[in-house]
């Protein structure tokens, strides 16, 4: 069993390693073809929201928290709000909802 556990991390770790260390050997180049660079750019963006959504939603006692709380960032952050107006914002109405709610 100790040694499956090792042949696993083995393996998570070269991958891990090949995954990083291939694209930096293999493209030397400027990357000029427009699809590959839009897609390279919002790479970061869609990471940072499919990790950050599931977590705004779960980690309150209710989902309608979670859920109001994203609506009203969301909101704020459209009207352009700062940073710091939206994250207290949100803050708030999760407080005040699950006061209410539970």
């Amino acid at each position: 069993m100790e040694r499956n556990v090792y042949l696993y991390i083995l393996i998570m770790a070269v991958t891990t390693y090949l995954i990083r260390v291939l694209p930096l050997t293999l493209i030397r180049k400027e990357i000029k073809n427009v699809t590959v660079r839009s897609f390279l750019y919002y790479v970061p963006y869609v990471t940072l929201a499919v990790m950050t959504f599931p977590a705004i939603l779960e980690s309150t006692q209710t989902f309608f928290s979670g859920l109001a709380a994203l609506i009203t960032a969301w909101g704020l952050a459209w009207r352009g709000k700062s940073l710091f107006t939206v994250s207290v914002s949100s803050c708030v109405i999760v407080f005040i909802l699950e006061l209410l709610l539970c």
